[in-house]
């Protein structure tokens, strides 16, 4: 089981992960939520809620792809404003983890 921190982590990076995945590539929902599940633990029960937000505020939109074995697939694909808020978060998060590592690393040089 995870720690309750980490879980927080993962919570608070997983948009900016979905949109660093389409970024490269538009993918169906068990698609994101497999690669998340491998990359950062994250289950397709917190994906999907989030897919349907981001859908909603426009960040990605979505279109259908026949499936060789079964239904078709919602492809989710960002969107310009996507892009937009990908590149927002992406300096955002650069700048808090350099502000986290250089507290984490203080005081390992003799100074505090």
């Amino acid at each position: 089981m995870a720690e309750p921190n980490l879980v927080q982590f993962r919570k608070g990076v997983l948009e900016l992960c979905v949109l660093a995945l389409l970024e490269h590539a538009d993918a169906y929902g068990y698609e994101i939520a497999n690669r998340l599940a491998d990359a950062i633990d994250m289950g397709e029960g917190t994906i999907y809620p989030l897919m349907r937000r981001m859908q909603k505020e426009k960040v990605v939109v979505t279109y259908l792809v026949e499936s060789p074995s079964g239904p078709p697939r919602k492809y989710y694909r960002l969107t310009e404003e996507g892009r937009q808020n990908l590149s927002r978060q992406k300096a955002a998060w650069t700048g808090f983890t350099r502000a986290v590592n250089a507290v984490l690393d203080a005081g390992q040089d003799g100074t505090s």
